[in-house]
């Protein structure tokens, strides 16, 4: 059965709660700085953390008059702070010192999430491959038959892809965990370079090696292309689901709820719907990499055009990957693998795949490469345009005949000589 699931650790982070919440944290931790630094007395500071709060309703409310949401949250948090504190609020800095701080932890917290889910993601998969190390299915190239590998081995391909994914992705959720409060265009006219160490310090962040009133936004860009390269990956594994689920194929398919339905008019229908929607959604996370590469040209050292992008594709893309992440893990933990149709599909055409097996035997005997490749190809498709064997073809064929007997050519289709290394492999991810 498919199991169900909601998601709502990642959708409390995008909140309108928690957003404004990750802006009191830094007007608070800069508060703290400047107390550090004597610059605000310790009696004010544990005032303001005592009474500082905010309501988004009132907020929303204020905004309409004023067309500022910064200005909107800390008129509506010092409506709440006696006015012998409040004016230590906000002191020096700029709306970005803000925004952009408290976007750092909010990707930071989703961050973490994905994390999490890449890690349930890679214990399935592992142990789904080492489950069918050995369970023999077709390798494909250009969709076609190659060679014999086995299922566990496309799973262990994947595992890699994923490992990898989650290690890039950790590099860039680590570099977009970079503060900034370095006031209006960033050269800290009216707030100490200080300041900046020790609130960062205090909320778990890098301060910016410089920032011009906002972060660069080459450090969002990556951090999105990231997401993209888990989306796509995804897509990668959802869309060879989809493949080996035609009807024609079959050597997997999703798990099906006992009274689901496939088809509105074809009651037979199973389809792969949840690997569509994963290939589906990347492409949604795509786009959104797009919005955060144009968002790194902005004028002069700063402008708001990111702004409005960012609203969207911060919250989007971190809510969708955590989606994905989760529906395809729940796809492989019920997924249905159909072991007597792979290894039927490794002999059709009396083994067609066994072709180079046979070519080198016969150039072991002394025949020329480009000749044996001649005899071998000529039976092959031969067996492939009128459906028949190409196991029978060779051993009827008075050129092959001539250079192996018959034990010698059944030797060319034993299905041990393409699994030989397997353990290896499976070695390097013990």
């Amino acid at each position: 059965m498919i199991e169900r699931y909601s998601l709502p650790e990642m959708k409390k982070v995008w909140t309108l709660e928690n957003k404004f919440q990750r802006c009191l944290d830094v007007e608070i931790a800069v508060c703290e700085a400047y107390c550090r630094l004597g610059k605000i007395p310790i009696e004010n500071l544990e005032e303001i953390k005592q009474t500082a709060r905010f309501d988004v309703k009132r907020i929303d409310e204020i905004e309409r008059e004023v067309r500022h949401d910064i200005i909107a949250f800390l008129t509506n948090v010092n409506e709440n702070v006696p006015s012998r504190s409040n004016k230590y609020i906000h002191m020096g800095l700029t709306s970005s010192d803000v925004i952009d701080t408290a976007n750092a932890l909010l990707l930071s917290d989703a961050s973490n999430i994905i994390i999490k889910d890449f890690d349930k993601v890679i214990s399935t998969l592992k142990e789904l491959a080492f489950k069918h190390k050995n369970t023999v299915c077709i390798g494909r190239s250009h969709g076609v038959h190659a060679e014999v590998i086995t299922f566990g081995f496309k799973l262990l391909n994947w595992l890699d892809i994923l490992e990898r994914a989650k290690r890039d992705f950790i590099y860039a959720a680590d570099e977009v965990k970079t503060g900034q409060i370095s006031g209006p265009v960033g050269t800290y006219s009216n707030v100490d370079p200080e300041v900046e160490q020790i609130t960062c310090e205090i909320l778990g962040l890098t301060p910016a090696r410089i920032s011009t009133q906002i972060i660069a936004r080459d450090i969002y860009a990556r951090y999105l292309q990231s997401l993209g390269v888990i989306a796509s990956v995804l897509e990668q594994f959802a869309t060879e689901i989809r493949h080996l689920q035609r009807t024609e194929v079959r050597e997997v398919e999703e798990g099906f709820a006992p009274h689901q339905k496939g088809s509105s008019a074809m009651p037979h229908k199973r389809n792969p719907v949840l690997s569509e929607n994963l290939c589906g959604l990347a492409r949604v996370v795509r786009g959104n990499t797009v919005a955060a590469m144009e968002n790194i040209v902005l004028w002069h050292e700063r402008d708001i055009s990111h702004s409005s992008a960012e609203r969207v594709i911060f919250a989007d893309s971190t809510i969708l990957i955590d989606f994905m992440l989760n529906r395809f893990n729940d796809i492989m933990k019920h997924l249905v693998v159909h072991e007597d149709n792979m290894l039927r599909n490794t002999d059709l055409y009396g083994g067609i795949i066994y072709s180079q097996k046979v070519l080198l035997k016969l150039v072991e005997k002394g025949i020329t490469r480009e000749d044996a490749y001649t005899i071998v190809q000529r039976n092959a498709l031969h067996a492939m345009d009128n459906n028949s064997s190409f196991r029978e073809a060779l051993l009827n064929d008075e050129d092959v005949k001539k250079y192996l007997n018959e034990t010698e050519i059944l030797s060319c289709f034993d299905i041990g000589e393409y699994l030989k290394n397997v353990d290896k492999i499976f070695a390097r991810f013990e």
